[in-house]
């Protein structure tokens, strides 16, 4: 039985409110497998470059994402996690390092950091992860991940509001392997940093395709 099966198993049994269930998954004595996410392919083109620096911040997030185990959500009223599956970082964490790479890979800024060169930078990208997991079918089988995220482009000079968007993208599990459930975020992930790059490089005043 899969690692994704026995999760489900556990799940159809027991409430959100279980707490020797909640205990048994997150025990420090199970050994966890770590996952990573690959860094966003197909990024948007974008024509020359500005001399203009980026700050990404760490995105908020509730309790129950605001942690490294891997959310399952077998109803729209219960949250718990993969067993003995985790991932290298706290999911807002690993969203900010994927957020850092995309804008870097796309060499359209002088910089893209967690923090300022210097004493204030020209822009920062501030958001809020709302969504990160995956949710089980009607059918008890299949699974969807589902990625949503609000983020805010603010200029650090006056800290006015440049603009702001919400993104979200869902993508089908290939089957309930843990392998594939996390193919599939990795899916959503990539599909959604792609319209995150072109979205914001336009805000700074770039000419971005695609």
């Amino acid at each position: 039985m899969t690692l994704i099966r026995t999760a489900l198993a556990i799940l159809v049994t027991l409430s959100l409110g279980g707490c020797a269930a909640i205990s048994s998954l997150t025990s420090a004595a199970t050994t966890l497998e770590a996952y990573e996410l690959q860094s966003a392919t197909d990024l948007p083109a974008v024509q020359g470059s500005v001399a203009r620096d980026l700050v990404i911040e760490t995105p908020t997030s509730g309790g129950a994402l605001d942690t490294d185990r891997i959310m399952i959500r077998p109803g729209p009223f219960q949250a718990q996690y993969l067993p003995e599956a985790r991932w290298t970082d706290s999911a807002p964490v690993m969203l900010q390092n994927l957020m850092l790479r995309a804008f870097e890979d796309t060499n359209a800024l002088r910089y893209v950091g967690r923090r300022p060169l210097g004493g204030s930078g020209d822009f920062a990208l501030v958001s809020e992860l709302t969504d990160f997991q995956a949710e089980v079918g009607p059918d008890g089988t299949s699974v969807t991940t589902r990625l949503r995220f609000t983020v805010t482009l603010v200029r650090e000079s006056d800290a006015s509001v440049v603009a702001s968007r919400t993104f979200q993208q869902t993508a089908a599990a290939a089957s309930t392997q843990t392998l594939d459930i996390v193919a599939s975020f990795n899916l959503a992930t990539n599909a959604a940093l792609q319209d995150l790059t072109g979205w914001a490089l336009r805000q700074i005043g770039l000419r971005v395709s695609g």
